[in-house]
């Protein structure tokens, strides 16, 4: 059995569908005999997205693998898989490599040196029989422990060669550890003498899967709860006790509450200080409860610390919480919900306004509300992109089940929001998917929304096109004078149709939701929409300092 061949049969094993790449490399080939579905992008950091999500929307059970070609495939790929790094996303990549004479030679680019920053397993294969052992590993570091990319780079001449048959290889398995009993005690006891405790679930709980377990936690406590960008929708926003999502522009309940909390329990999340994350207020209690104790007093001191699964650890500490208060709630939940509401009425009485504006260019805020209360918020799965779309969705769009919303926000490339929902939509076809992005972030990754109709991949994408690099206004004043650089400029629906996908333009309010219908009843037809809004250049955000 050749190299190649040995990896696609290894991919196969390990319950791989789609093998995402660009060419070129054998194995894509090889996948392709193997009856694996290979997807071609038209440049590689959306394909890295789109196996991202992949990974992301199973809550890593299914792992997205992205292969390329080695010299230039691998340099493009580099912002990708760095984009999964800092989110903490298990992916596979495989990388070809230069012939072994020339992989470690100046100026050939090797993978294997370059991108061990950037991912949690990174490796080189220098003799076919060794393809098996390489692979088993890559796929176990994925499945364990903080999710983050593994590479593996197979050098070209290295393909060609045989790996010894039967092939020698077992399906890899995901394992779990638990808080020390101890801990929980002691932090069942400070949650439950807490005054004013504040829940701040991240992106943990999705890969756990700890959805239930928080509910359950949240309810017994009577406590509050918001999330990170990462975290959003792992606890329903139409629920008494949820503030909404963290981030960089955020509910007024989120603030608020942080502000006021004597004890924030931070579950499945990493406190990692970002631009583009909450950031924890001075002297209040900190109890972390992380998978990964390298996160332990990075940013954010602890007080009390959990390490372990999400899950088990929400599981641990219900069952000793319940204990002490005698089984269940102490009726201070009415309480804690009129405060939630008074504080969510006032925020909302003041962005209303926005949100049902009439105005010609269009509020985005508009768009986006209305784009809500449309679609089907428990059958869809919708993500921000880099800068404004983020900022003004966001904090207003209501979760009501999991993994509906795929945040993101440690490192924000523009152009992420389409090969997340391109992917999201390969792993679950069922849900409309929906891509939210500025006119900047389609620069960067446009191309590949001809990627989505040739692979018939029906995403719906909702372009904010205000023709300005909006947020830059207010630092780029004599740049944009002197020199219009923050102007940008396209006429987008035509692009969309140019690619044989559905587009269409919109400038008027009353257009908004129709547009959305039409868009999505094109999008059940298995064609990609791309809804162009003409907007207002839009610079105030729900900020708090």
């Amino acid at each position: 059995m050749k190299g190649a061949t040995a990896v696609a049969e290894i991919l196969k094993r390990e319950g791989v569908e789609f093998l995402i790449g660009y060419p070129v490399n054998p194995i894509i080939e090889a996948a392709a005999q193997a009856g694996i579905r290979t997807i071609i992008v038209r440049q590689e950091r959306t394909g890295l997205h789109m196996a991202d999500a992949v990974s992301r929307v199973s809550s890593g059970r299914r792992i997205g693998v992205f292969a390329m070609q080695h010299g230039p495939g691998s340099e493009n790929a580099f912002g990708g898989v760095a984009q999964a790094y800092g989110e903490s996303v298990p992916i596979v990549v495989l990388p070809a490599g230069y012939p072994r004479r020339l992989t470690n030679i100046p100026p050939y680019f090797n993978a294997f040196l370059n991108y061990r920053h950037i991912t949690k397993w990174c490796e080189q294969v220098t003799c076919a029989d060794a393809i098996p052992d390489a692979l088993r590993r890559a796929f176990t570091q994925v499945r364990n422990g903080r999710p983050r990319p593994a590479v593996v780079e197979i050098p070209t001449d290295v393909f060609p060669e045989e790996v010894p048959e039967p092939l020698a290889y077992r399906p890899t398995f995901t394992t779990r550890t638990g808080p020390d009993p101890q801990a929980v005690t002691e932090v069942a006891r400070v949650l439950v003498e807490a005054k004013r405790p504040v829940v701040y679930a991240g992106q943990g709980v999705h890969y756990a899967r700890a959805w239930q377990s928080l509910h359950a936690l949240a309810e017994l406590l009577e406590a509050p709860v918001a999330t990170s960008l990462g975290g959003k929708s792992a606890f329903p926003e139409d629920h008494p006790l949820s503030l909404g999502s963290g981030g960089r522009s955020v509910p007024k309940t989120v603030h608020h509450f942080l502000q006021n909390a004597d004890v924030i329990f931070g579950i499945g999340c990493s406190f990692a200080t970002s631009n583009f994350a909450v950031a924890m207020p001075k002297n209040k209690v900190i109890v972390h409860a992380t998978l990964d104790p390298a996160d332990l007093n990075k940013t954010v001191p602890a007080d009390y610390a959990l390490i372990g699964d999400a899950e088990l650890t929400l599981e641990a500490l219900v069952a000793e919480v319940k204990n002490r208060l005698g089984g269940g709630p102490r009726g201070r939940q009415e309480e804690v919900v009129r405060e939630i509401k008074s504080v969510k009425a006032e925020w909302m009485a003041q962005w209303l306004p926005k949100l049902t504006s009439d105005a010609v260019p269009l509020s985005p805020y508009r768009v986006l509300w209305d784009l809500m209360h449309t679609v089907d918020r428990a059958n869809t799965i919708i993500t921000h992109d880099a800068g404004s779309p983020r900022d003004q969705l966001s904090p207003f769009w209501e979760c009501v089940a999991p993994l509906t919303y795929l945040g993101w926000g440690k490192t924000t490339q523009l152009g992420y929001g389409l090969g997340l929902m391109m992917g999201a939509k390969l792993a679950a076809p069922e849900k409309l998917c929906v891509n939210v992005w500025g006119d900047a972030a389609i620069g960067m990754t446009g191309m590949d929304f001809e990627t989505a109709v040739r692979e018939r991949i029906p995403i719906l994408s909702v372009l904010l096109n205000n023709f300005s690099m909006a947020m830059e206004l207010p630092v780029m004043k004599v740049a944009t004078e002197k020199y219009r650089s923050t102007d940008i400029s396209g006429n987008y629906a035509d692009m969309a149709r140019a690619f044989g996908g559905y587009g269409e333009r919109v400038t008027q309010p009353g257009q908004i939701i129709p547009a959305i219908q039409r868009g999505i009843r094109k999008t059940q037809e298995g064609v990609p929409a791309l809804l162009e809004f003409l907007t207002a250049k839009e610079i105030e955000f729900s900020l708090f300092k």
